[in-house]
């Protein structure tokens, strides 16, 4: 696979391919890309929104893995699939854990070279951690389906494999989000019930609204619920928080001719009190990870 030169492909998987052969001096077998996810007002209704985190891989054959990433040059780590864990940086610890709990089942048990990115960073308020999880769990199992056995094509793990593997290796992690990530579609959202999933139409723009992320740029915790409150003063139709808890950031639902109004407000709010201005980041409602060529 030659993403990584290939002018015609996203900028974003040029780079995780070109940054895997960079780190550790092959070309990947393969690119994954995963979207983020959020909360939809509700515990049990998720979408997928369009800012995707990427995996690169290429197999090995010694039992380890390589770790990489651009947000971490400079803690790279070579770490054993099987047997006693090592010790590894906080960034790898979840992709590590997942990669030892594929590998014990057969999945990836080979070894692999990863490198990973993820297009938003912690301040935007939307967990990386579970689209991270499913990419690079979609990446291995694309090894593992690709490597000939005995002259067959192995069968490829499905997805609701994939996610119970991610929630055993990370029984913390989100998993509503996790749904969206690997289960997703445009203009869909998951509402989730009893370990099932029902597909609902959820999109805002043919109904006259804009999807908004709001994102405080300061870290007085006040700031992103003043934000929230003068919103909803000036004309926002819902907000929530995107994730299980409040953060950094609150999702709102903005009629097409109340936005330029509800950004005005919100902005000029925070100048007359010397607060930095936040964000408004348009959302679009997007489909679930996939392999890209």
């Amino acid at each position: 696979m030659d993403i990584a030169r290939r002018h015609t492909a996203d900028p974003l998987f040029r780079l995780v391919a070109y940054a895997l052969e960079s780190a550790h001096d092959r070309p990947p077998a393969t690119v994954w890309s995963a979207p983020h996810a959020v909360r939809l007002g509700c515990p049990d209704v998720v979408a997928a929104v369009g800012w995707p985190v990427a995996a690169a891989a290429a197999p090995r054959d010694d039992g380890l893995v390589r770790l990489s990433s651009l947000a971490h040059p400079a803690q790279s780590c070579e770490l054993p699939l099987t047997g006693p864990p090592r010790p590894h940086p906080e960034w790898a610890a979840r992709t590590y854990a997942l990669l030892r709990a594929m590998a014990c089942v057969g999945y990836g048990r080979g070894g692999v070279d990863l490198h990973i990115h993820s297009t938003l960073t912690a301040a935007a308020g939307l967990s990386s951690a579970e689209p991270l999880e499913c990419a690079v769990a979609l990446a291995v199992a694309d090894l593992h389906a690709r490597a000939p056995q005995s002259g067959r094509v192995r069968p490829r793990p499905p997805r609701g494999r994939l996610a119970a593997l991610a929630r055993m290796a990370a029984p913390h992690g989100d998993e509503a989000l996790r749904e969206a990530v690997l289960f997703a579609r445009p203009g869909r959202a998951l509402h989730l019930d009893g370990g099932g999933r029902r597909r609902i139409p959820f999109d805002p723009a043919r109904h006259g609204s804009k999807l908004v992320l709001l994102v405080a740029r300061g870290d007085d915790p006040d700031d992103i619920t003043r934000a929230m409150k003068g919103a909803l003063r000036t004309g926002a139709s819902a907000a929530w928080w995107p994730g299980r808890e409040p953060g950094h950031s609150v999702l709102l639902l903005l009629p097409q001719d109340r936005t330029t109004s509800v950004r005005t407000t919100v902005a000029e709010e925070f100048r007359t009190r010397g607060r930095p201005v936040p964000r408004f980041v348009n959302i679009t409602v997007a489909g679930a990870a996939r392999r890209e060529e």
